[in-house]
């Protein structure tokens, strides 16, 4: 259906909406910006389509539905846009610059925040430096001890500013219980490629601790460490600038990020061992208690770990179930390997 409005009997026809496919091979070209560029990089992610240009980046949301989101109009894929936008304004600077329209004009022919009718929207973001991305400093080893320090400072005056949940024990215990349900059903569907038989070995471990330690997680909940963080803190998510930037929230479900701060930086931890960075997590913990008063159980931060990363594993699988893809042998490498470090954060002789 046209998002143009109907013309008079006689008058030219509007042209018909474009397609996913048609604005990703507009956004591709270097003159679709007004700014100018020299060239465009163009990366898909699972639920958007990202455009460098020298100096900026766009992202466009795909028109889908899933569990926790429904960006199938273009009504919601503006609001979702300007959420987006306030959200990462709380751990970034001058980074997103907003929410900009896609129009089309009169000719059939796309514009960028030129005017026409507006067929989508896209998030305007100042280009962060690549190689001050977290995991570039990691993967190319120049991470030196002391570089997360102002990342764990700025981490914590944003908690700080973060009001306590009103969640009781029981049911935020009952929420990770789900999780682990959830990405255990995913991972022993045959089409995620993974041994059935260890990933229920890996779920029952955790919902074994969950159990028998609800006392101290209740505790968590108690001191009022349950907040509405970031939600996807990742080091592709993390610019060490002198002032760290923290971009790309999961911005699609609060109640996703809603978790335990030491849930969160445990799988910024997590994903820097990932990477090659295993002293990562005892820096992160150490400024974390130094400079907020927080200890968290070691205990209870390799739980959430474990949860983490069996999360991780559904959504590397969920990438096997997608056609027209030839890089399934990467995606069950990566899933078995979240599930690897999932075990390992759950061991059995933890277990008390």
């Amino acid at each position: 259906m046209s998002l143009i409005t109907r013309m008079p009997s006689g008058a030219p026809r509007a042209p018909s909406a474009p397609s996913l496919e048609s604005k990703v091979a507009f956004l591709r070209r270097a003159d679709a910006y007004p700014e100018g560029t020299r060239e465009v990089a163009a990366i898909e992610t699972h639920l958007s389509w990202v455009f460098l240009t020298d100096t900026h980046a766009y992202k466009l949301k795909k028109p889908v539905r899933r569990d926790e989101c429904d960006l199938t109009s273009v009504t919601a894929r503006a609001a979702h846009c300007r959420m987006e936008v306030v959200l990462n304004r709380r751990l970034s600077e001058s980074v997103y610059l907003g929410a900009v329209p896609l129009g089309l004009d009169r000719a059939g022919a796309l514009r960028l925040d030129r005017g026409g009718v507006v067929v989508d929207w896209l998030i305007r973001m100042r280009r962060l430096p690549a190689e001050r991305m977290l995991d570039r400093v990691i993967e190319s080893h120049r991470l030196r001890d002391g570089d997360l320090v102002p990342l764990v400072a700025r981490l914590v005056r944003f908690y700080r500013t973060c009001p306590p949940m009103p969640i009781a024990g029981a049911e935020f215990r009952a929420r990770l219980a789900a999780r682990i349900a959830r990405s255990t059903a995913a991972l022993c569907a045959p089409e995620a490629g993974q041994p059935r038989t260890g990933v229920e070995d890996v779920a029952e471990r955790q919902l074994a601790f969950l159990e028998r330690h609800a006392e101290a997680i209740d505790r968590r909940v108690a001191l009022g460490r349950i907040v509405e963080a970031h939600g996807d803190l990742r080091p592709e998510h993390v610019c060490l600038e002198p002032e760290p930037q923290v971009i790309d929230c999961l911005e699609f479900s609060r109640e996703l990020r809603v978790l335990d701060v030491a849930e969160e930086l445990g799988f910024l931890a997590l994903e820097c061992e990932r990477l090659g960075a295993p002293r990562a997590k005892s820096e992160i913990f150490r400024e974390y208690a130094a400079r907020s008063g927080d200890s968290p159980d070691a205990a209870i931060v390799d739980f959430y770990q474990s949860v983490h990363a069996c999360v991780r594993a559904m959504l590397a699988a969920t990438h096997l179930a997608e056609g027209g893809r030839d890089d399934h042998v990467k995606w069950r490498a990566r899933a078995a390997e979240y599930l690897r470090l999932a075990a390992l954060r759950v061991a059995p002789e933890r277990l008390p």
